[in-house]
């Protein structure tokens, strides 16, 4: 009943002449996107800017220059991450924010992260072109170091801990050191966290980083939540042996049996369907030696979604075809956790807000979660968090083939402006 509430006054408020009159820019947010790829650029049209190297930084001081140009109050917390505040009428409500990051992996393209920044920066400018002053202030974060462990984020939510500050970045700086580099203040980094009271909701618009909406044509991802992620350290003990001389049905070889599992691994997560997802990334032979019949093999298993329940039956599932697998090749299989993230599902009034806007301003839509790491995903532990998806050509991302068009991109905007009216009503 709540729901159906909360999307009848949706539909009635996001029709108000300031969500008809107020449009986004396309080709302003393509100036942006242009000038941001300008720091770190790289011969292949992408874009090379690891959060604290000399290219974050001063791409950094130049979005500052940016923000003041519109109007904002700006700080930076102890962390480094960059908070610009757009005045509201009742300075006692919570903020509303918004925003994603600037920093790029070695050899990134020019949207992650960077659309999510220039996108906050449109809705920005589409208020000061208005005139119109929203009842909650309005803040557009900037996360540090998003690419090399969510660590801006993980501050702003008490969570950097001393081994993450010792971390060393793409940057080739520790995490300490590259926040005193861009002029926080490594020392006091627990400063930089914030009370749940501070804000009212935050808002992440970032590219998928898949091909499900690229491949159906549809212009906005409302997002349910970032999954979880599980994985396990595998270890195959087989007997080394002379390649030369041992028999082939004699032998007992840890790759061979590995490689089975790993066939098997892809089979189940297929059958189960839907977004599961498993990867075996990582695989180490011993003694990776041409000659010699491979004893021992150690592999990382990676499963991941948004429900841990597909997770569970997979991994039931997995277990039993790796008892049947070492059977067969005379070998010991052993499956051990090593890490668990839990989901971070987003909130369902701010999902409710952003697929009624998409529906009132004309645009497809579709629920899915992101499989993909996000700040987002820290910010939920706190407040009520949403994420808004665009498309990305083919799926591409952390590539110098990634891409998304100003008039994709001008579409999220659109609807990042409606549900921040809506939350603000």
């Amino acid at each position: 009943m709540r729901t159906l509430k909360i999307l009848s006054l949706l539909l009635t408020l996001i029709a108000l002449p300031s969500l008809a009159e107020v449009t986004a820019d396309p080709a302003r947010i393509q100036a942006r996107i242009d000038k941001l790829a300008t720091f770190g650029g790289t011969p292949e049209g992408g874009t090379s800017r690891p959060g604290f190297s000399e290219a974050d930084k001063a791409a950094r001081e130049w979005l500052l220059g940016e923000l003041a140009g519109l109007g904002l109050s700006i700080r930076m917390d102890a962390a480094g991450n960059i908070i610009a505040t757009r005045r509201g009428s009742n300075p006692k409500l919570p903020a509303i924010a918004f925003g994603s990051h600037i920093d790029s992996v070695p050899n990134g393209g020019n949207y992650d992260g960077q659309a999510g920044v220039v996108a906050a920066m449109e809705i920005m400018s589409m208020l000061n072109d208005a005139g119109i002053t929203t009842r909650h202030p309005l803040e557009l974060l900037v996360f540090v170091a998003e690419e090399d462990g969510l660590f801006g984020s993980a501050a702003m939510i008490g969570k950097l801990s001393e081994e993450d500050l010792a971390f060393v970045t793409n940057s080739g700086r520790s995490v300490a050191e590259g926040i005193d580099f861009l002029g926080g203040v490594s020392e006091a980094v627990a400063m930089a966290e914030r009370s749940p009271a501070e804000l009212a909701a935050f808002i992440e618009l970032h590219i998928e980083q898949g091909p499900y909406l690229d491949n159906a044509g549809i212009d906005i991802g409302v997002v349910q939540g970032i999954v979880g992620i599980d994985e396990w350290a595998i270890t195959v003990q087989g007997t080394a042996n002379h390649a030369g001389t041992t028999p082939m049905n004699a032998r007992q070889d840890a790759l061979l049996a590995a490689s089975k599992l790993v066939v098997a691994v892809n089979e189940t997560v297929n059958v189960n369907g839907g977004r599961l997802v498993g990867t075996v990334g990582e695989l180490k032979v011993h003694p990776n030696v041409s000659n010699i019949v491979p004893g021992r093999v150690e592999l990382v298993l990676e499963m991941r979604d948004l429900d841990h329940a597909p997770v569970a039956e997979a991994i039931a599932e997995i277990r039993e075809r790796a008892a049947a697998i070492a059977d067969a090749g005379e070998v010991v299989i052993t499956i051990e956790p090593t890490l668990t993230h839990a989901a971070a599902p987003t909130d369902p009034e701010i999902q409710a807000a952003i697929q009624a806007a998409a529906d009132e301003l004309g645009y497809s839509s579709l629920a899915m979660p992101s499989g993909a790491g996000h700040d987002a995903q820290n910010m939920a532990a706190r407040w009520p968090t949403g994420m808004i998806f665009v498309p990305s050509r083919s799926g591409v991302s952390h590539s110098p083939r990634e891409f998304t068009s100003a008039r994709e991109l001008t579409k999220g905007a659109a609807v990042l402006y409606a549900a921040i009216e809506f939350l603000d009503r």
